[in-house]
């Protein structure tokens, strides 16, 4: 397995991104040799993300968010530099793993699982060990977590349980109503400390941190194309959400922190760097999709991550004179179905999906300029929304640098996927 070095930041030279012209002939030629579909880390680009995103932080730690991630080599690369500390973990089989580490990979000392966990088999595993349990933070936002925990394994016969309680940073609106997720019950500064106080007073648990995502901005993008009135309405959602949560979270801390020892107190994502490390609440951000820079962060005013990941399908058919057929491409994103959550067709320029089928899972025909052009064995580039339904799709990304001037392939690293785990 190839290192990843993440160190320097890439050379003006190097920026190639901003040039589509110039970048994605240069990874056609570097990437020749390989058969696709497969999956490409730009590393240049990746180096530009990870700098840039400590950037966007102002000093405040980023714990990386493996969902959007899912390959250990760029796990273990982001968090040997100064600025990114734990990871946000999706599911607990997923922490334990990590945390466990191997011959290749270190134990990841400070994993906090993001979602509760219902999953009694790895809370045994984590309450009998007394590594695991140091090192791995579970989430709650209700007693029936407490509960179910118990019922597992009784506070006499365990570790003690590290617990993250999670505030709801959704957003009441006026007229609108609510706006984000549905995540934690726990909206109002009296219910999170209700559940705080039940948490000390229960033998068997440590609770060490807060979470609040705030996914109505850090999610959301402030400038969809082609719809303006839609954008300005997101702007002041985003602005009124903001000045709401800032005070209701600083208040729920506040509160939680009057009877527990906080550790940590994590917000935000990649699209609300900014502000989430303005709030004095918060000690660290959540991130990660912006690493591997989807099309999701192109709708931005504030940022533009380069896409440091792509993807190459072939072209299997010619249906007719205007039409191109590939080979898979539905690596459809989470979230409302909608043109969106598609993957995102960067080059040959020129090119659409077809509106009666876009992604399938066995083929995506494109119609356009280029496609008449287009030969059986071509490849079309695409980028994926987020981030980790790509790695969901292939075994291991080919690593690209650049070597005397030049775009080349300087070795691969497997996906989760790719080492056999599928977590979710």
């Amino acid at each position: 397995m190839t290192t990843i070095e993440l160190t320097a930041k890439p050379s003006a030279a190097e920026r190639t991104w901003t040039t589509p012209d110039v970048f994605w002939p240069a990874l056609s030629a570097a990437t020749a040799r390989l058969d696709p579909a497969f999956g490409v880390l730009h590393l240049p680009a990746l180096r530009h993300n990870t700098h840039d995103m400590l950037r966007r932080a102002a000093g405040k730690p980023i714990r990386v968010a493996s969902k959007s991630v899912r390959v250990r080599a760029v796990l273990d690369a982001v968090l040997a530099l100064p600025g990114y500390a734990g990871v946000l973990a999706y599911t607990l089989p997923e922490a334990l793993w990590l945390a466990e580490g191997d011959a290749e990979h270190a134990p990841i000392e400070d994993v906090v699982v993001g979602y509760p966990t219902v999953d009694r088999a790895a809370i045994a595993q984590l309450a009998a060990s007394p590594e695991l349990a140091s090192r791995v933070t579970l989430m709650v936002d209700s007693v029936a977590h407490l509960d179910l925990i118990d019922a597992v394994v009784p506070p006499a016969q365990r570790e003690t349980i590290r617990l993250c309680l999670e505030l709801d940073s959704s957003w009441d609106a006026p007229v609108l109503g609510h706006v984000g997720v549905y995540r934690s019950p726990l909206h109002s500064v009296e219910t999170v400390r209700t559940v705080a106080e039940a948490i000390v007073r229960r033998p068997g648990f440590a609770l060490v941190g807060m979470m609040g995502y705030e996914a109505q901005i850090a999610g959301q993008g402030d400038n969809p194309p082609g719809r303006p009135a839609w954008g300005a309405t997101l702007r002041w959602m985003q602005k009124n959400s903001r000045e709401e949560l800032i005070a209701r979270r600083g208040e729920a801390v506040a509160a939680v922190r009057a009877i527990a020892d906080l550790a940590f107190v994590n917000g935000g994502g990649t699209g609300s760097l900014e502000f989430t490390s303005s709030d004095p609440s918060v000690t660290e951000i959540a991130a990660g999709s912006g690493l591997f820079g989807g099309h999701l962060f192109d709708t931005y005013r504030g940022f533009r991550p380069a896409p440091a990941a792509s993807f190459a399908l072939p072209v299997v058919r010619r249906p007719d004179e205007r039409t191109a057929t590939l080979l898979g491409g539905g690596w459809i994103a989470s979230g409302p179905p909608g043109p969106d959550r598609l993957p995102k067709i960067e080059w040959p320029t020129g090119l659409s999906m077809v509106d009666r089928e876009m992604a399938g899972e066995v083929q995506t025909p494109v119609t356009g300029a280029a496609a008449g052009i287009l030969r059986v064995g071509d490849r079309v580039w695409l980028r994926h929304t987020k981030s980790g339904e790509l790695s969901e799709h292939v075994d291991d990304f080919h690593l690209v640098d650049t070597v005397e001037g030049r775009s080349a392939v300087v070795g691969s690293v497997p996906s989760y996927r790719g080492e056999g785990k599928v977590f979710l």
